[in-house]
């Protein structure tokens, strides 16, 4: 029996993990507070579903008024959003995460194995970066792009590679309890080849969007529960600072919604073992030497936001029985909002006309 425990403690306190954590203080979490204060606005949204095609991570709108989303075996798949039929418009191969059209009607994909890509409108695939400074480009998450055709990019870490680890579930579960601060975005300008890191440090860079007016880039940093503003112009150029922080999730992808707004997705609640352990890496070192069916895991929720270019709540739509568990975020159209997830072959469409008077 002695034998058994000297073991036991010999495996816990020594036996390699791939996390080497690091110490921080979580913020105290208020829960679903004010404004994000629980409600079920979302219960009423209607279910398209999407076959064979697995994890529609982003969502977004072509210039041929067709919806389109990323998922999981490499596919990108569309629809019209009366018909609903679905097809597959490119097959990007990797993991498509992040996807936005350009001024030309091409489609950006940041693809966490295979890195940037280009599609057009004829379905042609291209990959326009998958290696800064002679090493891979690991972990694309999302894509930006303003009106001059500079592209922004989000890595979330570059210390657990997709494939090496597993998935990008799996690698963002190491990258958010080791906290190592590994993430990074890159302003590329698609003309001239330079790319150049805008913000580097951040605990697993997430969602990403640029203003309408151009004037700054707002990043997700999901392991630190916050949104950063980056100016690209005006007299604060090349600054950036935190606009909202201490969310009560893990905030995923951040898109441009209409009038001005950014639609942000909480994947998930915040976890209370992940929170008390943020200043106890060896105990966090501990943790991943569990089996994996004990480690803490994400929880169901659906639950989306809608901030402006300050950081303001300006809508708060959740749905307390997770029917549609796992959102990422949202694309919005003057009628519908289209929800991705990170899981599951289906996208949630939820009818405008049920909205809450604001």
């Amino acid at each position: 029996m002695l034998l058994l425990l000297v073991s036991l403690v010999l495996y816990l306190s020594l036996w390699p993990v791939p996390v080497e954590p690091v110490a921080w203080l979580a913020p105290q979490n208020a829960g679903l507070i004010d404004p994000f204060t629980p409600n079920d606005v979302l219960a009423s949204a209607r279910i398209l579903n999407l076959g064979d095609h697995q994890g529609p991570e982003d969502i977004a709108g072509g210039p041929d008024a067709l919806v389109y989303a990323s998922t999981d075996a490499g596919d990108i798949v569309r629809f019209h959003p009366d018909s609903q039929e679905l097809e597959v418009f490119a097959h990007v191969g990797g993991r498509p995460l992040g996807i936005e059209f350009d001024a030309h009607g091409n489609l950006l994909v940041a693809n966490a194995i295979l890195g940037l890509q280009r599609v057009s409108p004829a379905g042609d695939v291209q990959i326009l970066l998958d290696k800064i400074n002679e090493l891979p480009l690991e972990y694309a998450n999302d894509v930006a792009v303003d009106s001059e055709g500079k592209i922004y990019l989000s890595q979330s870490t570059t210390r657990f590679p997709v494939q090496e680890f597993g998935g990008t579930y799996e690698s963002s579960v190491l990258d958010i309890l080791e906290h190592g601060g590994s993430g990074r975005v890159f302003e590329f300008d698609l003309a001239s080849g330079d790319i150049r890191v805008i913000m580097d440090g951040l605990n697993f860079a997430n969602g990403i969007a640029v203003s309408r007016d151009q004037q700054f880039l707002l990043v997700n940093e999901t392991a630190h529960y916050r949104v950063w503003r980056y100016w690209l112009r005006g007299p604060d150029a090349g600054t950036s600072e935190i606009i909202l922080e201490n969310l009560p999730g893990f905030p995923d992808n951040l898109n441009n919604g209409l009038n001005e707004h950014f639609w942000l997705g909480l994947v998930a609640p915040r976890n209370e073992i992940v929170d008390a352990l943020s200043d106890q890496p060896f105990l966090r070192k501990v943790v991943q030497r569990l089996p994996e069916f004990v480690r803490p895991s994400i929880e169901p929720s659906s639950h989306i936001v809608s901030i402006d270019g300050d950081g303001v709540v300006l809508m708060n739509l959740q749905d307390s029985a997770a029917r549609f568990a796992a959102i990422t975020g949202a694309y919005e159209t003057r009628t519908h909002l289209y929800l991705s997830s990170l899981f599951g072959n289906e996208i949630a469409i939820f009818d405008k006309a049920n909205l809450p008077d604001q």
